[in-house]
C-alpha cells in the first residue's frame, strides 16, 4: 500500500476538523497534531502539502492558537521553506506566506483574544480526531528514539514515512537526517518492537532503538532481538539491564 492515500486521508480529516472554530483551540494545543502538520509541510505529495496549509490556515484564525502555533518547534521554518522554494505552486507559496505572516505578526490586543477565546469556549474539545494522531494528548504516551541504517536520502525516508503511517498507535514522528535517527511519539501500549518489525519490513532500513545506559551514556539495541544482542556503546561492549521500553 503506498503512504499516499494514507497521509492524505489524515491531513483532510485534520483539515475539515480545523475548519469548525470550535475545534481550533483543542487541536493546536493537542501534543502531536502540530507536530503532524509541520511533517507534512516536507511531504513529497504536493496534494498533502496543500492540505496542511489549509488547515494551519484555519487555527491561525483563533488568536489564543497562534502563540502555541508559533513556538512550535519546526513551524515557521517549514513554512518558510514552502514559501521560498521555486518550484512550490504560486497558490501553495501564498498561502505558506500568508499563515508564516500571520504568526509572526501577533500584534492582536488582548481584549481581542479574550473575546475570540470566549466565543469559541473555555475549554473547547476536539470530538474527533484523525487515526494518526489518535491519543496524542494522552499523559501516559512516550518517545521512542530509533536509529536507522539506511536512512540515507528522501527515498528511503519516505519508505519509513509508509511504514509508520500504518501503524495503529503512532502519535507523531520526526526524523533528524543527519544522524540517521527518528522520534517517534507513541501510545504507552505500544512498543518499540512493533515499530521495529514494521521499519524492517521494507527490507532495507535496519532498526536500533537509542536508550540512556547507567552512566548517561548511548546505549543502542536491536529491536528486534532485544534479548539476545549486547547493546552497541562507543568504544566498548558492556551489557546492561535497561529494557528497550523503560
Amino acid at each position: 500500500m503506498s503512504v499516499e492515500p494514507d497521509a492524505l486521508a489524515v491531513v483532510n480529516q485534520l483539515r475539515e476538523l480545523a475548519a469548525d472554530p470550535l475545534n481550533r483551540r483543542a487541536i493546536a494545543e493537542d501534543q502531536g497534531c502540530l507536530p503532524g502538520l509541520i511533517l507534512f509541510l516536507d511531504h513529497s505529495n504536493p496534494q498533502v502539502v496543500y492540505s496542511a496549509l489549509q488547515a494551519l490556515r484555519y487555527l491561525a484564525e483563533c488568536r489564543a492558537s497562534r502563540e502555541k502555533m508559533r513556538e512550535e518547534f519546526g513551524m515557521l521554518l517549514s513554512l518558510q521553506n514552502v514559501s521560498e522554494k521555486t518550484t512550490t505552486p504560486g497558490e501553495m507559496r501564498m498561502l505558506a506566506s500568508e499563515v508564516y505572516e500571520l504568526l509572526k505578526s501577533m500584534g492582536a490586543d488582548k481584549g481581542e483574544e479574550d473575546r475570540d477565546m470566549e466565543r469559541e469556549g473555555e475549554t473547547p474539545t476536539c470530538r474527533h480526531k484523525a487515526q494518526f494522531f489518535l491519543g496524542s494528548s494522552n499523559k501516559r504516551a512516550k518517545t521512542v528514539v530509533l536509529h536507522i541504517d539506511g536512512l540515507d536520502d528522501s527515498e528511503h525516508r519516505s519508505l519509513c514515512e509508509e511504514a509508520l503511517l500504518k501503524i495503529r498507535g503512532v502519535i507523531s514522528f520526526t526524523f533528524q537526517m543527519a544522524v540517521k535517527r527518528c522520534i517517534v511519539r507513541i501510545r504507552s501500549d505500544l512498543t518499540a518492537e512493533t515499530l521495529g518489525r514494521a521499519i524492517a519490513s521494507t527490507k532495507v532500513l535496519k532498526v536500533q532503538q537509542v536508550v540512556k545506559g547507567e552512566n548517561g551514556d548511548e546505549v543502542r539495541y536491536s529491536v528486534m532481538e532485544k534479548e539476545q544482542q549486547k547493546p552497541d556503546r562507543a568504544g566498548q561492549q558492556k551489557k546492561c539491564s535497561h529494557s528497550v521500553n523503560s
